[in-house]
């Protein structure tokens, strides 16, 4: 999809770099995290991209008011989580013991359809953005902690994580290319 001559991940790049700063600023004032609001920064931008997938002819006209309104509703919720699953943890695990995790036959294999799809995608990112990816996503470090491991700055590791994430999105075919 092109939008002014950009495709949308060159949209979400030049997006990206003109607003990330400012909307974990706006984060960090919210929630009072630095590494959460971070977090939720990047979680705004691939709910861009999400949106911008599902809607590819509905202009957004103000993109900066659109992240806000992103963020904030990721905020939202996750003051809404954070309250929820104090006051229902009893309802959850009850819930959770009850729920049948197996997926059925066709969600199987859709499931590993996608997992070789995302092996490929992760293969295909240079060391230092597949590794930051991981370790934020998967062993759930901070930033900061990253940024000590790979003796870089959590600005950069930000970037890298954004880098993977954009690239991972394109392979799966959530956004055009």
């Amino acid at each position: 999809m092109h939008r002014m001559g950009l495709t949308v991940a060159d949209d979400l790049d030049q997006l990206f770099r003109l607003y990330h700063r400012e909307l974990r600023h706006l984060a960090y004032k919210r929630v009072g995290d630095p590494e959460l609001a971070a977090d939720l920064a990047q979680d705004t931008f691939v709910r861009y991209a999400g949106f911008t997938q599902k809607q590819p002819n509905q202009p957004i006209n103000q993109p900066r008011y659109f992240l806000w309104r992103i963020l904030s509703n990721l905020i939202t919720d996750f003051g809404r989580n954070r309250v929820r699953c104090g006051e229902h943890a009893l309802l959850d695990e009850v819930a959770a013991e009850l729920y049948d995790p197996q997926p059925n036959p066709e969600q199987l294999l859709e499931l590993r359809q996608q997992l070789t799809l995302l092996h490929q995608a992760l293969n295909e990112l240079s060391p230092a953005c597949r590794d930051a990816l991981l370790l934020n996503r998967v062993e759930g470090l901070s930033h900061v902690a990253i940024a000590k491991r790979l003796g870089v700055s959590p600005s950069m590791v930000c970037k890298y994580i954004m880098r993977a994430l954009r690239h991972c999105i394109r392979h799966l075919g959530l956004v055009d290319q």
